[in-house]
């Protein structure tokens, strides 16, 4: 099962509203748990279950309801995400900032290939939701933009 094939069952398992999934093949084994935390408490480290979908924190859930005109940057692929080019540069977009279209926002390794990832709108950066040095998975929401 390659790893869109398995994002796309886990959104469609949220939108059934599934607590709990398992699927066991010749090939796999998957074990699929939505996690129940409270607004603003964070996950325990887990290595044991690297599929289980993550809860978005709560200015992601923010984002769902319909009075917001915030846009969410999502990450075009699998790998490690970078604040900066290097750990002595500093971070090439913060919280506050007002960006352009084509602002470099952030990198992205995937296989030693070093991605540079630009923006796509101009407005100000709400909110980055994901930590300096944190694995990402495909589609997984990197930033908040107000266009406005």
């Amino acid at each position: 099962m390659k790893t869109l094939e398995i994002q796309k069952l886990i959104e469609f398992i949220a939108k059934l509203g599934l607590q709990e999934v398992n699927i066991e093949t010749e090939d796999i084994k998957l074990h699929i748990k939505k996690s129940m935390m409270h607004p603003g408490e964070t996950a325990p480290p887990s290595s044991s279950a690297p599929l289980v979908p993550q809860t978005l924190p709560k200015s992601e859930e923010d984002v769902s309801e319909p009075n917001t005109n915030y846009l969410m940057i999502k990450s075009p692929m699998i790998g490690t995400f970078y604040r900066s080019a290097n750990p002595d540069t500093p971070p090439f977009v913060k919280e506050g900032d007002t960006i352009h279209a084509g602002t470099k926002l952030c990198i992205i390794e995937a296989m030693k290939l070093y991605n540079e990832i630009e923006s796509e709108h101009s407005g100000r950066i709400i909110k980055i939701l994901v930590d300096n040095v944190s694995p990402v998975e495909y589609d997984q929401p990197l930033f908040l933009i107000d266009p406005s």
